[in-house]
This record gives C-alpha cells, sequence and structure tokens, in this order.
C-alpha cells in the first residue's frame, strides 16, 4: 500500500470510515427498527438494540473483496487508496461498534442508562486510539531491531511477524482495537523495515503474507458456504432480508454523496460523481461481517439464526451480483493502464475516462 498517497488522504479515509460506519450503522438498525414497528416484519424477539447491533456487524465492508476488484479493473490510485483504506479502518470501527452494542445487550435495554451510552462514546475512541498508539509503538520497535539484523538475515522474517502479531496480542489484552493495531504497525513501519531487512527476506514476508491471507480468507468463505446449505441456521423473512439489502446499499450511497459534498469543498482533487458511484459499490460484505455475526451469543440475542441468515445472503449479494452489476463502471484508461505489481511512482496518478 502507497504510504504517501495514505497519509495524504488520511482525512479523506477517516470521514468515511469513522463517519461514514456509523452513520451506516445507525441508519440502518434505526430503520430496521423502524420498520419492525410498524408491524411489517410480524412477530420478532428483538428490541432496539439488538437492531443496532445488527446495523454495526452489516456495515463492515471486506478489504480483501474490495482490494481485488479494484486491481482487476484498475481504477485510479487516488479512489483506489480512498476506498481501500476506507474498507481496512472500516472493520477496525465495526469491531468497536459491535463491542459497545453488544456489552449493552448484554446489560439489557432497560437497564442502559445514559451513563453507560457516555460510557460506550468515551470507550469508542478510547479502544480506537489506543489500538492506534500500540500500533505506533511496535512499529518503531520492529523498526529498531530490524537495523541490527544484518548478519543474521535468515531470522530477519521471524522478526517482522511476531513483533507485528505481538502488537495484535497486546491491543487483545488490553481490550483495545487489535485490527486498528496491527494495521498502522504495518503502515508505520513499512517503509523502514523494508530499507533495514534484505530483498531475501522482503520477498519472504511479502508471499507468506499473500498465502496467509489467500488461505485465511478461502477458510472464511468455506465456513459461509457450508451455512449456507445448512438448514438448522436457516431463520426466513422476507420483509427483513429484503429491507436490509435496500437500505445498506441506499445508505451507504446517500452517506458518500454528503461525505463527498462536503470533503470537495476543501479537496484540491475533486471527487467527481462517478467516483462516487464507484465507492458506492466499493460497500462489499464479507468476512468481517459473517465472523461477527457468528460470534453472536444465541441466549442474549433470540433471533441470531435470522441475522446469520440475512448476513449470508448479504454477502452473496454484494460479492456476487453487486460486483458484476458494477463491472461496466470499471475504467478505460486513456494511456498506460497501472499494473497492479508496478511501483506507484512509475504511473502517473492521472484520471481515466469512464464508461458506463
Amino acid at each position: 500500500m502507497p504510504n504517501r498517497l495514505f497519509f495524504g488522504n488520511l482525512g479523506t479515509i477517516l470521514l468515511y470510515a469513522v463517519i461514514g460506519t456509523v452513520w451506516n450503522a445507525a441508519t440502518t438498525g434505526l430503520s430496521l427498527y423502524g420498520v419492525f414497528l410498524s408491524g411489517l416484519m410480524g412477530e420478532l424477539q428483538i428490541g432496539l438494540l439488538d437492531f443496532l447491533l445488527f446495523g454495526s456487524l452489516i456495515a463492515a465492508v471486506d478489504p480483501v473483496a474490495v482490494l481485488a476488484v479494484f486491481e482487476e479493473v484498475h481504477v485510479n490510485e487516488v479512489l483506489f487508496i480512498i476506498v481501500f483504506g476506507e474498507s481496512l479502518l472500516n472493520d477496525a470501527v465495526t469491531v468497536v461498534l459491535y463491542n459497545v452494542f453488544e456489552s449493552f445487550v448484554t446489560l439489557g435495554g432497560d437497564n442502559v442508562t445514559g451513563v453507560d451510552c457516555v460510557k460506550g462514546i468515551v470507550s469508542f475512541f478510547v479502544v480506537s486510539l489506543g489500538g492506534t498508539l500500540v500500533g505506533v509503538v511496535f512499529a518503531f520497535l520492529l523498526s529498531l531491531v530490524t537495523r541490527f539484523t544484518k548478519h543474521v538475515r535468515i531470522i530477519e522474517p521471524g522478526f517482522v511477524f511476531v513483533i507485528s502479531y505481538l502488537s495484535y496480542l497486546t491491543s487483545e489484552m488490553l481490550s483495545l482495537s487489535a485490527i486498528l493495531a496491527i494495521t498502522f504497525c504495518g503502515i508505520c513501519c513499512q517503509k523502514y523495515v523494508k530499507a533495514n531487512i534484505s530483498e531475501q527476506s522482503a520477498t519472504t514476508v511479502r508471499y507468506t503474507m499473500k498465502m496467509l491471507a489467500s488461505g485465511a480468507e478461502t477458510i472464511i468463505f468455506m465456513f459461509l458456504g457450508i451455512s449456507a446449505v445448512d438448514p438448522l441456521i436457516w431463520t426466513w423473512n422476507t420483509a427483513f432480508v429484503l429491507l436490509t439489502l435496500v437500505f445498506i446499499s441506499v445508505y451507504r450511497a446517500l452517506g458518500i454523496v454528503l461525505q463527498t459534498w462536503i470533503l470537495n469543498r476543501y479537496r484540491m482533487v475533486q471527487l467527481e460523481p462517478i467516483d462516487q458511484v464507484v465507492m458506492s459499490y466499493g460497500g462489499l460484505r464479507g468476512a468481517v461481517a459473517y465472523a461477527l455475526v457468528v460470534l453472536l451469543d444465541e441466549n442474549k440475542v433470540k433471533e441470531k439464526n435470522l441475522f446469520v441468515s440475512t448476513t449470508i445472503i448479504v454477502v452473496f449479494f454484494t460479492v456476487i451480483f453487486q460486483v458484476w452489476l458494477g463491472r461496466p463502471c470499471s475504467p478505460v484508461p486513456t494511456g498506460q493502464a497501472r499494473p497492479t505489481s508496478a511501483p506507484q511512482d512509475q504511473f502517473p496518478a492521472s484520471r481515466p475516462n469512464w464508461v458506463l
């Protein structure tokens, strides 16, 4: 990931990742609750907090799916880094929201007070910023350690894997955001570690991580496929499923338009309407949403099977149907296309022509 582009667009990415995720989670959950109160969904054992909990987990965007699609269609670099960065940080925000609402569900809707709500808001920032700080500290540690490994090149990849994973474990032990910790650990130490270690070690780390990421994603989707044909977990509610698909699509598009309108007042490089269309199609759900819904306690969330069934349908809809629909929006470069493996500085970040 190009660090220069990432930090150059960090404000934009954070707005989409934090405000956008909270917007999607809140609007989806509250809209579903409003429809439920109208009686359109029938009899369900769900309260407001359950809907907000579901809204928080269904707002998780899968960065692996987004990365795969955007690399294939060769979008311009600015749009790529904004959408990929948003999907990357979106997962961390989603997990924090999920934990907050899960704790509220555990307390019970009648027992949640204003003080608990304030604590939830404070914990959101503490967990997010704390996880980021842990990641930066371990990035500094990893950068420092790799300065003294030139005589022991064979164990350099081991240091990279162990110290990076320690940032994740440390955040978990401190009840902070482990995703943010390992993300910012990688972002902050990438440039320095790459300069310190040998080319062979860098190649080992790169391809080992690709193998592990691909394997983990395959295992998650394998479990998702098994769940899709498991009759024991299927609970069908037509209104709930269809309205979830409608709300997540409409509110993501609406949130993108509103936030982009604000950002374009301050950005030097404007985000054009077609960019906003592509960003709206970039809200692909995947492994994170499925993993979170499976972790729900059915003793606390009575309609867990309905949530699982709906999440599976949402994942299949966004990853298959939405990607297929978005293919006509792929860019047609005016000049040389940027290969996905090429260094960033060899190609200008110019805007290609778009075909709808």
